[in-house]
């Protein structure tokens, strides 16, 4: 924390609560970048106060993180009409190794369980986008935090009736399917046989390994390449992917890492990550893809790439 003003007590209260206010925060808000800004406001604000006088620090950050939100929120509806192409959220690594397996936490908070990990899935961030501000951080803080429905009307200053409303209304939007979890094996064997189709242009194989209504999504954000559409049907879909394979693929060195609860494929360009791919997939066909390539919205991952790679920041 830079600029700040608390004392060292102040500053080891806060730490202690620092995981879960951004954890709510990329949850509301689906950028990293946006929620470390709330995250140094926070602290801007709570170096301020008398601490003594804070009953419950993490009661107090949290009801200052979810104003914040709110307000991010309102301002980014606006910039997301006018994004240059598909939007995504941003990607966070969520394992400390790339290896795919084992316990996931650290940023975004515990993600042992199913229920967890969904809470940060791509699939469910965007299904999130639908909702108005005041429902999305009322899912959000019931939903992934178990807060009760009086916590969070106190949260965001409301009645219970109008909290209880606000998560009623959000549950009804948002739709997930549950389904078994593909084993990583399967996954990773469905990917490696799509990019050795893409690399060898074989249209035929790919699209025996693809759905009929399979869908590309990918963010560039205007800065790089990328389709300004999604990109739909197997025909479609195999096409693009042996464009994009073929015509960016040389060079890039890729390892599947668990990213936001999931298995996805990480591409990098030297030391820097140039592309997520996330690869949604059956137990017999690749169902959807959505790539990130916006350079700006892969710096959190860059960074805590560059953490992992070297704990000590050398």
């Amino acid at each position: 924390m830079t600029g700040a003003t608390g004392s060292p007590g102040d500053l080891d209260m806060f730490q202690a609560q620092r995981w879960r206010m951004f954890a709510i925060a990329y949850r509301m808000l689906g950028t990293a970048s946006d929620a470390e800004n709330v995250v140094r406001d926070a602290w801007g604000r709570f170096s301020r106060l008398d601490r003594f006088a804070v009953v419950d620090p993490g009661a107090y950050l949290a009801r200052i993180v979810t104003t914040l939100c709110l307000d991010v929120l309102e301002s980014a509806r606006a910039k997301r009409d006018v994004y240059d192409g598909p939007w995504l959220p941003e990607p966070v690594l969520t394992a400390s190794e790339f290896d795919g397996h084992g316990a996931t936490s650290g940023v975004l908070g515990p993600l042992e369980i199913a229920a967890q990990r969904e809470s940060v899935s791509l699939q469910l961030l965007l299904l999130l986008e639908r909702l108005t501000p005041p429902e999305r951080a009322a899912y959000v803080l019931r939903e992934a935090f178990e807060y009760s429905h009086g916590e969070v009307a106190e949260l965001l200053g409301t009645s219970e009736v109008n909290a209880r409303e606000l998560h009623a209304r959000a549950r009804r939007h948002v739709v997930t399917v549950h389904t078994a979890p593909l084993e990583p094996d399967r996954w990773q064997g469905l990917v490696d046989e799509m990019f050795v189709a893409a690399r060898n242009g074989d249209l035929e194989g790919l699209q025996a390994l693809l759905t009929e209504d399979v869908v590309v999504r990918v963010d560039g954000g205007g800065i790089v390449s990328a389709a300004r559409q999604p990109v739909v049907g197997a025909d479609a879909v195999s096409r693009y992917l042996v464009g994009a394979v073929q015509r960016f693929g040389a060079g890039i060195d890729a390892f599947t890492a668990q990213v936001n609860g999931e298995l996805a494929v990480v591409a990098l360009a030297g030391d820097a990550i140039s592309a997520v791919w996330f690869v949604h997939a059956d137990r017999e066909h690749v169902t959807g893809l959505d790539l990130m390539m916006n350079p700006d919205k892969l710096a959190f991952a860059q960074a805590q790439l560059s953490r992992i790679a070297d704990p000590a920041g050398r």
